[in-house]
């Protein structure tokens, strides 16, 4: 019966059920969008970050972390790789030596990281291949072909063709100089990092560098990404004390806190546009339950109770909170989905994105349909709890005295 009252009554005042259906789908919108947006550009962060190149586990020598000189290198990288082929949970893994380097153009000269790639696996393991945006990728058989970041490049004002220098140090502390040609040009969207990097394919590098079966690392891709930090634990078992593997959120941790910490001004945000949706659905409440005092204290009079009165007035709160938080999540849900696959791009903003390493401007949604239904369930419950306190004032009136109310 109430639930047919509360029906009866939403459709008789289209207009005031209209207004607070659009006024709690509007809130339910704007919550279900800043959630997706806040989700997907931390996720875009730190997926951008782990993929482009770090990986998501790293294997070194136990101690070159602390300390990452030439005397802490893997020394037999050969064995590694054979312990890390019986594990099935390992989708790809590669070798890497990173050195930095002096690189020179006729006057011009930067400091930069030159390290060596598999170019067939790293397709696999980082988005290197997929970068390129000039010129062509490093191929196995290429000797002093470059693979140079675009940052990079722009410093020395290079193109493909041109001849670079660099002078360093090899493996054995040996010096180590080249001339190297321009082969391709790439840009991750990290901006440090395409400032400051650029690669040789391995077989060369080894010649150059005095790195046969040597490496300062290797990277591990996981089946499962999401279990990167078990299947490092894992393989730090398999391989014995002599080595290290840490997942990305251990290697990268400077990033991770980063992260943490803006989620945390993230989710202060949100609460405090939860507490002004409450308050301006609670005020609106007020004026609508208000202006059916004289309604109620009719009811009052023909015997209704208090606590039928309550329920009847929540039953309609409760519908029209349902029907809003439906139509704002389906529209908020859209939007998030639309700007997941057309993220939005901030043209003309690219300095500021740069001081936050990164080189490119466009941010996406993260369209998850468990995080929009919980961002409807919690619009659902303060509508419904805004209405409370209206609702408790107006039952406390006597009859007549609600009849007579102006």
């Amino acid at each position: 019966m109430f639930l047919k009252l509360a029906f009866r009554n939403i459709t008789a005042s289209r207009n005031r059920s209209s207004v607070t259906v659009l006024l709690t789908s509007i809130m339910t919108t704007l919550l279900v969008f800043a959630s997706a947006w806040m989700d997907g550009s931390h996720n875009t962060m730190i997926k951008n970050s782990v993929e482009i190149y770090p990986g998501y586990i790293q294997i070194t020598e136990k101690d070159f972390r602390d300390n990452p000189s030439c005397d802490h290198l893997i020394f037999d990288e050969k064995a590694v790789a054979e312990k890390l082929k019986t594990n099935k949970d390992i989708a790809a893994f590669g070798a890497r030596f990173e050195s930095f380097v002096l690189f020179s153009v006729n006057e011009k000269a930067v400091g930069g990281m030159l390290a060596d790639i598999e170019p067939e696996k790293e397709k696999q393991l980082s988005r290197l291949f997929s970068s390129l945006v000039k010129g062509a990728y490093l191929e196995t058989i290429d000797t002093n072909k470059v693979y140079i970041g675009q940052e990079l490049a722009k410093r020395l004002k290079l193109d493909i063709g041109d001849e670079v220098a660099f002078i360093g140090n090899g493996a054995d502390y040996s010096f180590a100089a080249d001339n190297l040609i321009v082969k391709g040009i790439f840009q991750t969207g990290l901006f440090e990092f395409d400032a400051n990097s650029a690669f040789l394919a391995k077989g060369y590098f080894d010649q150059i560098m005095a790195s046969e079966n040597i490496a300062t690392h290797f990277i591990v891709l996981p089946r499962h990404p999401e279990q990167a930090e078990q299947l490092a634990a894992i393989i730090g078992k398999d391989i014995g004390p002599e080595y290290q593997s840490t997942c990305w959120k251990e290697t990268m941790a400077g990033l991770v806190k980063a992260m943490q910490l803006d989620s945390v001004f993230g989710y202060i945000t949100l609460g405090i546009i939860f507490i002004v949706i409450f308050f301006v659905i609670a005020i609106y409440t007020l004026l609508t339950v208000f202006s059916r005092i004289r309604e109620i204290g009719i009811l009052r009079a023909i015997g209704t109770t208090p606590n039928q009165i309550l329920t009847q007035l929540l039953l309609e709160s409760g519908m029209l909170a349902l029907v809003s938080v439906i139509i704002g999540g389906l529209i908020g849900g859209a939007i998030a989905y639309y700007f997941q696959l057309y993220p939005i791009a901030f043209s003309g903003m690219e300095e500021q994105f740069k001081q936050y390493g990164l080189a490119a401007s466009e941010m996406p949604a993260a369209f998850m349909p468990i995080v929009i239904i919980r961002d409807m369930a919690i619009m659902f419950c303060l509508s419904v709890l805004s209405t409370l306190y209206p609702i408790l004032k107006v039952n406390r009136f006597h009859p007549v005295e609600a009849i007579h109310h102006v």
